[in-house]
């Protein structure tokens, strides 16, 4: 064999021995290079098991944007004490006016801004065609609506302006139109909640831990429902300029109902609805007249002037220094206590408070909240017009009977309800709560005056001034108020304010109704009387009825309040 091809075929022995260590060398480099990129991976996985781990048990799990996120409404919603939604979130089309959607560089219209303006003035009457010309012809981008319809949104698209675009994007919506929309407000265009408890509850329905369960209120929308029906119909029949009430749990201080009209709609805040969001429930303070003396006879009955109810009265004109209080009419030279009631005597309610005397009666409504903003968790609540510290005599008496001091309705209603409850005062919630969550309160009233004044109001409605409120079965107490409104030089005799603060049933009260008209006037409805016991009196008669069953309460013409002992001191009522 040649010797050559054997060295060709074989290479030396040193030849070898390097290629070997190459070999070596490469087979450690892979080596090491998979070891490297195992660990990589070991690490990465230990890190996203921390952090999963991290995440799941900290708040902060939210701060990211998951699945479990995206799926969920961008704010909260809001139901009633039943569940019945009342402010939702819902996928909606606005109106998008993008000038450069033709992309040519050209005109951002095919046809003339003054043409479709006017074809959108079409499509939404309440558009302003000039104010939308005007934006048109800017060339500026931007809004032209909010909240558009599918079937607006389709007639738009027929236009056919590429321009108009038409995005997609989440809406609060209130599927119960203008129905309590004081208690909720609206959500303005930053997505904040403005006024109501939209205002209240903002951060709580914005985040992402807490949004996907709704809010229950403490409001009942059958019983809204049924209040904001009477207070319209109310203020029509009576041609009054707005109305108010209000519906309160005596045990609990929860709002089942809360209106005041004209009412606004939150799903579209225009320039009307804007100027009556202000809420005359919780917001406005009036002189409501009538309706303190209740208050004022519970205050002497407590501190042992009333003792006697066959005590007669002086009910002539009452003369401290220059003034004269009078009664609107002559009752007789004297009353007892549940004919003052009954007739609504300022003269001998005047008499009780001199004896009651200043800071026994102002300390009575310091107890009750009088002094202070209403206590609910709306954020407009009126500050009322307190006397002070020092009351002088005069002005002891006239707030005796509801002058000189001026409250919300929603006062008034947390003091019937103490009255009425056993004495004891709770502040009004518009959170449902749960059994055993109702605050302890503050005792006002012995549970002794309470039971007393219980028979009075159920009284005032058989044989008083608030008979138009007495719905059979249901045995309503309470009490009419008509006080003139205050103006420039004086009171405003053609100016009343109506109100009639009531319970039932009073042999077991569960529920205070107060209804309130602003300057009604006498029409056929209320036979030309302006006072509350021919307007305000029967919203409450028509409203018992209709709320009653919903509430659990049953009429039943077999009981009622035992007012035998106070009978004989109203002549024929035993008749």
């Amino acid at each position: 064999m040649d010797p050559l091809a054997v060295r060709t075929a074989h290479p030396p022995i040193s030849e070898r021995s390097q290629l070997m260590s190459l070999r070596e060398e490469a087979l450690d480099t892979a080596r090491m290079r998979i070891l490297l990129l195992v660990a990589l991976f070991v690490f990465i996985a230990f890190l996203g098991l921390m952090r999963i781990v991290y995440l799941g048990s900290s708040d902060r799990a939210y701060a990211a944007t998951t699945l479990e996120e995206a799926l969920l409404p961008a704010r909260g919603e809001i139901t009633d004490r039943n569940g019945v939604p009342l402010a939702r979130m819902f996928p909606a089309y606005s109106l998008w006016f993008n000038p450069d959607a033709m992309g040519d560089g050209g005109a951002p219209l095919v046809n003339s801004p003054a043409y479709v303006a006017a074809g959108l003035k079409a499509i939404f009457p309440d558009m302003d065609q000039a104010k939308i010309e005007a934006r048109l012809a800017s060339g500026k981008a931007g809004y032209l609506r909010r909240r558009v319809l599918p079937e607006e949104a389709n007639r738009v698209q027929e236009l056919g302006e590429l321009a108009l675009e038409m995005p997609q994007e989440p809406d609060r919506h209130y599927p119960q139109g203008s129905m309590a929309a004081h208690v909720l407000g609206h959500v303005a265009a930053d997505g904040h909640g403005r006024v109501g408890m939209e205002q209240v509850l903002d951060e709580r329905l914005r985040d992402p831990a807490l949004r996907g369960t709704p809010v229950a209120l403490s409001i009942d929308m059958r019983v809204q429902g049924a209040l904001e029906d009477e207070l319209e119909r109310g203020m029509k029949l009576n041609d009054a300029m707005g109305a108010a009430g209000i519906v309160l749990d005596v045990d609990t201080g929860e709002v089942l109902a809360l209106a005041s009209l004209p009412e606004f709609n939150p799903n579209k805040i225009d320039q009307e609805g804007a100027s009556n969001m202000f809420n005359r429930v919780t917001n406005q303070v009036y002189e409501l007249g009538s309706t303190f003396k209740p208050l004022t006879v519970a205050a002497a009955i407590d501190a042992g002037v009333v003792k006697d109810f066959g005590r007669r009265w002086d009910a002539k004109t009452v003369h401290i220094g220059k003034s004269r209080l009078r009664d609107s009419h002559s009752y007789g030279e004297t009353l007892n206590v549940a004919q003052t009631l009954i007739h609504s005597s300022n003269t001998v309610t005047a008499r009780i408070a001199d004896e009651l005397g200043a800071e026994r009666l102002r300390r009575t409504m310091m107890d009750l909240g009088m002094h202070e903003r209403p206590y609910i968790e709306l954020p407009a609540r009126g500050h009322p017009i307190w006397p002070g510290e020092d009351w002088p005599r005069i002005r002891n008496m006239t707030v005796s009977y509801g002058h000189g001091i001026a409250v919300t309705p929603l006062h008034l209603a947390s003091a019937y309800a103490a009255m009425v409850n056993g004495g004891t005062w709770r502040p009004a919630t518009l959170h449902k709560l749960a059994p055993g969550e109702a605050p302890r309160g503050r005792r006002v009233f012995k549970e002794s005056t309470s039971s007393r004044m219980r028979q009075l109001l159920r009284m005032i409605s058989i044989y008083g001034t608030g008979r138009n409120a007495d719905a059979p079965g249901y045995r309503v107490g309470g009490k009419t108020g008509s006080a003139e409104k205050p103006g420039q030089g004086g009171y405003r005799r053609t100016s009343l304010i109506s109100t009639f603060a009531a319970a039932f049933p009073m042999d077991r009260p569960r529920y205070v109704v107060v209804t309130m008209l602003d300057e009604p006037r006498g029409t056929v409805a209320s036979s030309y009387q302006r006072t509350a016991a021919w307007n305000a009196a029967p919203i409450v008669g028509r409203l018992v009825p209709r709320i009653g069953p919903m509430l659990g309460v049953r009429p039943d013409e077999r009981r009622d309040v035992d007012i035998s002992d106070l009978k004989p001191l109203i002549p024929g009522a035993d008749k």
